[in-house]
């Protein structure tokens, strides 16, 4: 008997040591903020977050990828309580909602084949792409409203999903279960960011605008008489609506699908339509942006450019400045434009515009006396944007002597070869100089540069081996100890304070990079390059319990996104760059929406758009190549001012109400191949 007892006490007292030594082996930690967060939450493990329960939301808030007030299901004070577990304040959250990018149901377009499977979107997907001619349309059989978990989402009476944007969530649920990415989320900061993929049903008319206009949205709200509402579809994509109805090419016209069957809609002449509703009834249009992002960005020149892209800015949440050389802005649209053609209260009108979405104007402040790049980022500037213009801007200020030295190390190649300006351009060049492009002027630079006393030259080439520079040239460069990089692009500029330290060159064939040590960067253009600055932070959040991040000293700088072309496109000079001034206001436009969305990627640290699948002029897209059933209706044309005593007038007059409703309802509303047919009433 008392052997039994010793036995099972033994073997109990075994028992729990192996438990104990268990409990350390296979002990799983857990991080109390993380279980403190997911007890604060509901439970209801909706997925609204967009994660696959509340834990795992509990753990992408405490990593920082999720925001404190990312539940869906609960109320203020739910993140109120996890702000206080996480030790930080609740910002303002800019509201996300589901958007359909369909225009037609299958009820109302040419069917290929009858679906007789699962009512479910994906299945129909797998057969052969559905129902619909269209490879990308809606096919309406509902998986996105059965998979919104908030009541936001019907099929309406148009046969289309239908989003109640005050029930929406922005969860994603929608977005992630159609196989077509034709109901995605939307918001300021995504329409602002968005470039146009394969896989968007975008209209002729806004492949064919540089700035990507919904054009077929604002001329369908003219047609309903929704003036403001289409004025605001505009300034999505547009700051300077107003101008540009009155010197615009009109790309998208030249796009137009009625060209096909008549003329094209007089798209430019509506803008200007409701823009002069707008300005005549002095009732702006203010279209939304973020909130706040307490970020600071800079933005050196006043032009159309330099305005759009403080504009773009401003609408992504950050405190934008505008810094002017001159006393007034506008740039080259000031000087160049004929009054008849331009009327400057018009331009002042579209810049009040620009103020007011809250963008800061600094005039009289020129870069590289007043201030520099450095000084600003001293100041608390996030990131800088150079968008100073051409040697076309330099012309018209009268300053065609006066070399540009605000970027740091950077001079123009022009002003080193020109008589007035090669004494002042050669001082202060270092020893060390890459030069970008020129290779016609070559020998005569690298001639020059050595009497300046540079040591070490490197020629770097866009143009691929034995195309722009023959075997002589090339032996005879490289006989003076020249390095030539043949195929190459700079795809980054760094220094420390004042100075340049180094530039990054990317082998535009393998995509190789290296970097050179240079002290002054020549580049063979008319115009600085338009490059996004930012600083090089240290974080001491070790060493300081208030301000995580200090100035080290270091900046970088990068180009901006570029479109991928069938050419090599990375690197400055490159066939896509502007070199002297843009071919057009609306061109300059979107370099400045270009420019914010590279200056809210540097702020952030976030990854560009991948560029594998975006629109390009030479993409092959699903089109038609004729119209059926649309009836001839000719185009309103717009008048002339003739009379002689009228100088204080424009040279044409605008659309009147009637009239303007009338253009605008011979818009075909098309889609990706899709338009709309004539009613037999209309024939």
């Amino acid at each position: 008997m008392l052997g039994s007892i010793v036995l099972m006490g033994g073997l109990g007292v075994a028992i729990g040591a192996i438990l104990v030594v268990a409990s350390k082996a296979f002990y799983v930690y857990e991080d109390p903020k993380v279980v403190a967060i997911t007890e604060a939450f509901p439970g209801a493990n909706c997925g609204g977050c967009g994660q696959p329960g509340c834990s795992a939301n509990a753990e992408a808030v405490v990593k920082g990828e999720a925001d404190v007030n990312s539940c869906v299901a609960a109320g203020d004070d739910v993140a109120m309580a996890i702000a206080e577990i996480m030790g930080v304040a609740i910002t303002d959250k800019e509201p996300e909602f589901a958007d359909l990018g369909c225009y037609y149901s299958v009820a109302e377009s040419d069917v290929n084949y009858t679906y007789s499977g699962i009512t479910d979107c994906r299945a129909a997907t797998m057969l052969s792409g559905g129902m619909k001619t269209c490879r990308i349309g809606c096919l309406g059989l509902g998986t996105c409203v059965t998979a919104c978990m908030f009541d936001a989402l019907k099929i309406g009476d148009s046969g289309l999903p239908e989003v109640d944007q005050e029930k929406c969530t922005g969860c994603g649920a929608c977005e992630r279960i159609c196989p077509k990415g034709i109901i995605k989320l939307t918001s300021t900061t995504r329409r602002i960011m968005r470039e146009y993929t394969l896989n968007d049903c975008v209209t002729p008319c806004q492949r064919a605008c540089p700035t990507g206009i919904d054009i077929r949205e604002y001329v369908r709200l003219i047609k309903l008489g929704e003036y403001k509402k289409s004025l605001e579809v505009i300034k999505e994509r547009n700051p300077f609506p107003t101008v540009i109805s009155r010197i615009c090419p009109a790309t998208c016209e030249m796009g137009c699908r009625r060209l096909l069957q008549d003329e094209s809609v007089s798209i430019n002449h509506l803008k200007r339509f409701v823009c002069d509703q707008d300005m005549d009834a002095d009732e702006r249009a203010i279209p939304y942006k973020a909130p706040s992002s307490g970020k600071k960005v800079a933005v050196i020149g006043g032009g159309v450019e330099g305005l759009s892209a403080a504009f773009f800015a401003a609408r992504l949440g950050h405190d934008a400045t505008v810094f002017e050389s001159t006393a007034s802005l506008g740039g080259i649209l000031r000087q160049a434009i004929s009054r008849k053609r331009l009327k400057m209260d018009i331009l002042d009108w579209d810049i009040q515009g620009v103020e007011a979405i809250g963008v800061d104007i600094k005039t009289g402040m020129k870069a590289g006396t007043d201030f520099s790049i450095w000084e600003l980022m001293e100041q608390g500037y996030d990131a800088v944007f150079t968008a100073t213009g051409g040697w076309d801007s330099r012309l018209t200020r009268n300053e065609a002597n006066e070399i540009p030295l605000f970027i740091p190390g950077t001079r123009l190649l022009i002003d080193l070869l020109r008589n007035e300006t090669r004494e002042s351009s050669i001082r202060g060049l270092g020893k060390r100089v890459a030069l970008v492009g020129g290779e016609a002027n070559a020998a005569d630079t690298v001639e020059l540069l050595k009497e300046s006393g540079v040591e070490t030259i490197t020629l770097i080439s866009r143009a691929p081996a034995g195309k722009l520079l023959n075997e002589e040239t090339l032996s005879g460069l490289k006989a003076q100890g020249v390095t030539v990089l043949e195929h190459s692009g700079v795809t980054k500029l760094s220094g420390t304070r004042e100075g340049l330290d180094a530039v990054e060159c990317m082998d535009l064939s393998t995509r190789e990079k290296e970097v050179l040590s240079v002290d002054t960067l020549i580049l063979a253009s008319g115009r600085m390059p338009e490059l996004v600055f930012y600083p090089v932070m240290e974080d001491t959040s070790e060493e300081s319990e208030t301000d995580t991040r200090v100035l080290t000293g270091e900046w970088e700088a990068v180009e901006l996104i570029k479109p991928p072309e069938e050419n090599q496109e990375m690197g400055l000079l490159s066939e896509h760059d502007v070199i002297s001034e843009y071919n057009s206001a609306v061109a300059a436009i979107n370099g400045g929406r270009k420019a914010a969305a590279a200056l809210h990627h540097v702020i952030y640290g976030i990854e560009f758009q991948d560029t594998a699948n975006l629109v390009t002029r030479h993409s092959i897209i699903q089109d038609v190549d004729a119209l059926e059933q649309v009836s001839v209706v000719p185009r309103n044309i717009i008048l002339m001012n003739t009379d002689p005593n009228t100088d204080h007038l424009e040279a044409f007059e605008g659309y009147s109400t009637e009239v303007a409703t009338h253009e605008a309802g011979r818009c075909l509303r098309c889609g990706l191949l899709c338009y709309e047919r004539s009613k037999p009433e209309d024939s």
